[in-house]
């Protein structure tokens, strides 16, 4: 019996997803490049294919109701990779009854100058990731309004969460330092407001734009927790919860460059530097509105996140 819903990719949205989808009763399956399965809910099918080939997404995506597409190139190769790769998942779903829902971030605006960013902004990107993720995502809508399927985007800030998060700027730099009673690896002017999206409330409200018909042809942004949080603030939440004193560091644009000497991941987050030396505050009260979600409040998505990362230990 084929699944209803299918979600490309398994990283930390992704299993955010199906642990959402889980909860609900649905049927699910998973779609990564190596069939890997690790920490996956019993019950859901896991299943390798290669997502650049629209053949293949047709295959693994037969009869699904809802396809979440939170797959995607190493973060080194999203310039060459990315546009063929959603392409490709939008011709493999063409012509079937499946809604594609996207998983986005907030890099297509570009810089705001601190303004709260909204739904209605123009794709207005300067940088080479943050142009890319503006084409692919108007192709999607463009593909909406000529009726070859039907599109729907969530779009969320730099995440928090269980799962890892080796690259995101308050992820696993941020806690297993704090757990050893080292300081946290920040970015940029850590005492400025910048909205965090916990990766649970992610999952939960791009299901929820799976199951909307008015969320059809739209972007929405998904609901953060107090969302003008400066890194430092939450660094203190951190710590608080771990019953620790707070330590942190910050790397500015200069020290990200000389990492970028050495490490590919950090040469390529030069470029998005700019959401860490001004305000970078996102405006999720469309969703809100629309949909009745709340985002889980921050000091309980914290005690959970440190909770993950307590009982998975950092691999040496």
């Amino acid at each position: 019996m084929p699944a209803n819903h299918i979600v490309l990719g398994t990283g930390a949205i992704g299993r955010a997803i199906v642990e959402e989808l889980v909860k609900r009763g649905a049927s699910v399956r998973m779609v990564n490049r190596s069939g890997w399965t690790n920490e996956i809910p019993a019950g859901v099918e896991v299943v390798a294919a290669d997502l650049f080939d629209p053949s293949k997404v047709r295959e693994v995506t037969s009869g699904a109701k809802v396809v979440y597409q939170c797959s995607q190139p190493a973060y080194t190769r999203w310039v060459e990779e990315f546009p063929a790769l959603q392409k490709s998942i939008i011709d493999g779903l063409t012509g079937s009854n499946a809604k594609l829902v996207l998983v986005e971030n907030l890099y297509m605006y570009g810089e705001t100058n601190g303004k709260p960013i909204t739904e209605d902004l123009p794709c207005n990107a300067h940088t080479r990731k943050g142009k890319v993720r503006g084409e692919i995502s108007q192709s999607a809508f463009e593909a909406h309004r000529a009726g070859r399927l039907r599109v729907t985007s969530g779009r969320g800030s730099d995440f928090f969460g269980p799962w890892g998060l080796s690259t995101a700027a308050m992820g696993e730099r941020t806690f297993y330092p704090m757990l050893k009673g080292k300081p946290a690896g920040l970015v940029g002017n850590i005492d400025l407001p910048h909205t965090h999206t916990y990766v649970r409330d992610f999952g939960r409200a791009l299901v929820i734009l799976g199951e909307r018909d008015e969320a059809d042809g739209q972007a929405w942004h998904v609901p953060n927790d107090n969302p003008r949080v400066t890194q430092r603030e939450m660094a203190k939440m951190i710590a608080e919860e771990m019953g620790i004193e707070p330590k942190m560091s910050a790397m500015g644009r200069g020290m990200m460059w000389m990492g970028g000497l050495f490490i590919p991941e950090a040469k390529e987050t030069l470029e998005m530097m700019y959401e860490f030396e001004q305000p970078f505050i996102v405006d999720s009260s469309k969703f809100e509105t629309t949909f009745g979600m709340e985002a889980t409040p921050m000091a309980e998505a914290i005690r959970e996140t440190v909770a993950w990362y307590k009982s998975h230990p950092q691999k040496k």
